[in-house]
């Protein structure tokens, strides 16, 4: 399955929920418990941007029993993400040691997330989950010690929640919003590439949301400081979620009221303004320059693709 067949317009990475969150169950360790030791329970084990996988072939297998993850040396602790026609599916971490002992062999290995993702080697039904399994193992990780006192804190609820024993405070997953945004100037877009960014990409500019800010001046406002584009008529398009390490990228659309770029150095490398046939070539990957737009895995191709096919839109 090719990418552009796995994430067609409008459905990128990460957006697809198979599991039944099944919240309720988060406060039954009994449950939970029993729910783990059941043969038909599940788990996605994530380590940093990677992911353990089983080959099977000439395929990759990232929903791996218990026993299976344990045997490659996950962590016992376990998240519960939710169920699946009715078994559970736990997300799992792997310590460095451990994942560095599956280099060479042929059954498990630890792979980069993005890479699969991008090349479809990943059921893209399963990539909400896998978003999911990384995001909260990640946050574990960087949040074992209560903010508050510098205690070591507990896992509970399933691994949505740490509780602190010596002040008491509780201490919950966090979501950044970004907006991303496509910015139109008649029959021209504004995009820009970052010194990251392989050779002739180029893609939506993003940036965080910041306290007390609304979406729309979030907008304006990251366009204004890295382009020098002023911009109206902000939009809402859809959302991606986007496990890097636990972000909600905000798709919108706006209108340009200037032309005349001003590019902020140390967030791009550059910024220009494209023509809507340009703009169809880049996300082909046809065009003569060997100019390209972003990937149908990220939010911001989705984005562009539908600016393209929309001839009405100015």
């Amino acid at each position: 399955m090719s990418a552009f067949d796995a994430f067609p317009l409008g459905q990128p990475a990460f957006v697809t929920n198979i599991l039944d969150r099944a919240a309720h169950l988060r406060r039954d360790d009994e449950k939970l418990f029993a729910l783990e030791q059941k043969p038909s329970s599940r788990a996605y084990v994530a380590y940093r941007d990677s992911l353990l996988v089983k080959r099977e072939g000439e395929t990759v297998r990232a929903l791996l029993s218990i026993d299976e993850a344990l045997k490659c040396g996950a962590n016992p602790g376990t998240i519960f993400l939710g169920l699946r026609d009715g078994a559970a599916v736990f997300g799992m971490g792997i310590s460095q040691a451990a994942a560095e002992k599956l280099v060479g062999r042929e059954d498990y290995t630890v792979t980069e997330l993005r890479g699969m993702a991008m090349q479809g080697a990943l059921p893209p039904q399963e990539l909400s989950a896998i978003a999911m399994a990384k995001s909260m193992v990640s946050w574990h990780q960087r949040h074992g010690y209560c903010a508050n006192c510098g205690t070591r804190t507990a896992m509970k609820e399933g691994g949505w929640k740490r509780d602190c024993p010596a002040c008491k405070a509780e201490h919950f997953p966090r979501t950044d919003p970004v907006v991303i945004m496509l910015v139109a100037s008649g029959d021209k877009c504004l995009l820009g590439r970052q010194k990251q960014f392989p050779p002739g990409m180029y893609s939506c500019l993003a940036g965080f949301v910041e306290a007390a800010e609304t979406i729309e001046d979030a907008v304006r406002r990251e366009i204004l400081e890295e382009s020098g584009i002023r911009c109206t008529d902000v939009q809402y398009y859809m959302t991606q979620p986007w496990p890097y390490p636990s972000s909600l990228m905000i798709g919108c659309s706006a209108r340009a009221l200037n032309e005349d770029i001003v590019v902020d150095r140390m967030e791009l490398e550059d910024a220009r303004w494209f023509t809507r046939e340009e703009a169809a070539l880049m996300l082909t990957r046809t065009h003569p320059d060997g100019l390209a737009g972003p990937h149908p895995f990220a939010i911001a191709h989705h984005l562009l693709g539908r600016w393209v096919h929309d001839k009405s839109s100015t």
